[in-house]
């Protein structure tokens, strides 16, 4: 018998769902594809797409332009600056996952707000104007230009993954994501430095292990590779696998930058009682060479309540222990602005102390 094939993700052709009718067959086959990779992974892969190369090639051009600049030029428009809304740089290390500083830096983008907004008046978190920089002065235009062409395409999206789930194409846009709280971040991963992990007290990894917030996080990336997402494996006891007596996978993405990788977040694991799960994944620049990712967040709109769907099967009784930090999304009650305030309140400790 030869080794057991490894596992991959699925790539799947959504443009139907951007021009096709709900009911055509065409798009009924691209959403039962989301929904078996939402049940099997929680991770797959998008090609026809709708997004040029052309805006992907200037976004990357621009950000990489940014993130060589000094750390002087760039706190300038450095996230403390932006308030409660949680706008603009941060440098390496500041973000923290499980406690441990990312090797990685960013800037953080969102719906861009004025000042009259009530949202803004009121301090919502993550509310406001960008914080764009003024070098490149067209990075900021670019960047809107991106999160308008990844509004389009998760809306798409969401269709579809409301056709998986045998429900009307428009459930989404009709509830819980009325108004989708979108949030866009640029990613720079400098190549790790082997004499200096961990001496500088930062981890090894730009990210370590977690799952996303929301509803589906749409990523482009750069050909330099480095995401692992974590895939159940076979039991090791013979029976049924556990989160217990299974051998867990880290699968290698394939970076290919015009190939976009789709993963679903913790809201959608708990509107489907964990049909759909919200897999744990990471990132590891091993390159040598500077690494750019630009995740687009799809989530609930600030003030939902997200409750579980009337869906055939009985509810997991724990899913905290398949989870990654152990805690139950199943469990939570609150808005999802509660859900995601509290969680980035871990993410940026500092930043959240200052704005009590």
């Amino acid at each position: 018998m030869g080794s057991p094939q490894k596992p991959t993700l699925p790539l799947i052709d959504v443009g139907s769902l951007l021009s096709g009718a709900p009911s055509s067959l065409s798009v009924s086959s691209c959403a039962n594809e989301i929904d078996s990779a939402c049940r099997e992974s929680g991770f797959f892969r998008i090609t026809n797409h709708g997004v040029s190369t052309d805006l992907r090639q200037r976004l990357d051009k621009l950000s990489r332009e940014f993130f060589a600049l000094d750390n002087a030029e760039k706190s300038k428009c450095a996230m403390p600056l932006a308030g409660s809304a949680w706008r603009g740089w941060f440098g390496v290390g500041d973000e923290l996952t499980s406690g441990v500083p990312d090797r990685k830096e960013g800037l953080y983008i969102g719906q861009q707000l004025l000042a009259g907004d009530p949202r803004v008046i009121a301090q919502t978190p993550l509310h406001g104007a960008n914080l764009y920089p003024q070098v490149p002065a067209e990075l900021g235009a670019c960047a809107d230009e991106w999160f308008a062409a990844m509004q389009h395409l998760g809306a798409a999206l969401m269709r579809g993954v409301a056709l998986g789930l045998q429900m009307p194409a428009d459930w989404f846009a009709r509830t819980i994501a009325r108004e989708p709280t979108c949030l866009f971040r640029i990613f720079h991963y400098p190549p790790i430095d082997i004499l200096r992990v961990p001496q500088d007290g930062i981890s090894e990894w730009g990210v370590a292990e977690h799952t996303d917030y929301g509803l589906l996080t749409i990523l482009a990336q750069d050909d330099c590779g480095g995401l692992q997402v974590k895939m159940p494996g076979t039991a090791t006891s013979g029976g049924v696998s556990s989160a217990i007596d299974r051998d867990d996978i880290w699968l290698d993405v394939p970076a290919e930058p015009d190939v976009f990788v789709v993963n679903i977040g913790d809201m959608l694991d708990r509107l489907t009682l964990g049909r759909y799960r919200s897999t744990a994944h990471r990132v590891k620049n091993s390159s040598g060479r500077e690494r750019m990712s630009y995740p687009f967040f799809i989530d609930p709109s600030w003030d939902a309540v997200v409750a579980p769907l009337p869906l055939d099967g009985t509810p997991p009784s724990d899913d905290a222990s398949r989870r990654w930090d152990g805690t139950s999304v199943q469990a939570w009650t609150g808005t999802y602005g509660d859900y995601l305030t509290a969680k980035v309140s871990k993410v940026f400790p500092a930043l959240f102390d200052a704005l009590k």
